[in-house]
C-alpha cells in the first residue's frame, strides 16, 4: 500500500507541478517577446497552463499526507519541512505569480508593451517559487533521517 502511495504521489508531483514550473519560468521571456500588435497568445496560454496545473497540483500534499501516515513519518523533521515549503511555494505562486502574470496579460490585450521591469520581477518571483519546489523535491527523494533505506 505504502509503495503504491509513494508512486501514485511521485507521479501528481511530475504530472501537476511539473507543468506550472516550466509554464511559469517560460512565461516572462514570453511576454516579454510578444508584441501588443501581435496579441498575447503564448502568454495567454503559459498563463492558463499555470493555472490549471495549480489546482491540479493540489493532489500533491493531499497525496503526500496520505503516503507520510501510511509511512509513520508525520512529525518527522523533513517532513514539517517540506510542508512548510510547499506552502510557501503554494503561496508565492497564488499572491505573486499568477496574479503578477494576469497584469502582464491585461497590458498586452490593451495592446501596451509590457514593463521590462515587471518581466524581470515575475521573473524573480518564478524563480524563488521554482528554488523551492526543487528544495522540496530533494526533501522528498533524499528523506533526512529517513530509516527506509532511502
Amino acid at each position: 500500500m505504502t509503495k503504491i502511495l509513494l508512486s501514485l504521489h511521485v507521479l501528481a508531483a511530475i504530472v501537476a507541478v511539473g507543468p506550472v514550473t516550466v509554464a511559469a519560468s517560460m512565461f516572462p521571456p514570453a511576454a516579454r517577446r510578444a508584441t501588443p500588435a501581435g496579441g498575447a497568445g503564448t502568454p495567454a496560454l503559459l498563463h492558463r497552463i499555470c493555472r490549471v496545473y495549480s489546482g491540479v497540483g493540489l493532489a500533491v500534499p493531499a497525496l503526500g499526507f496520505a503516503t507520510a501516515a501510511a509511512m509513520g513519518v508525520l512529525g518527522s523533521g523533513w517532513l514539517i519541512t517540506s510542508i512548510a515549503l510547499t506552502a510557501a511555494a503554494a503561496g508565492i505562486l497564488v499572491a505573486f505569480v499568477l496574479p503578477r502574470q494576469e497584469e502582464l496579460l491585461d497590458r498586452l490585450k490593451d495592446e501596451q508593451a509590457p514593463d521590462h521591469r515587471d518581466t524581470v520581477q515575475l521573473a524573480m518571483f518564478t524563480g524563488v517559487f521554482n528554488l523551492l519546489w526543487a528544495t522540496v523535491t530533494v526533501l522528498m527523494i533524499v528523506r533526512p533521517g529517513s530509516t527506509t533505506g532511502a
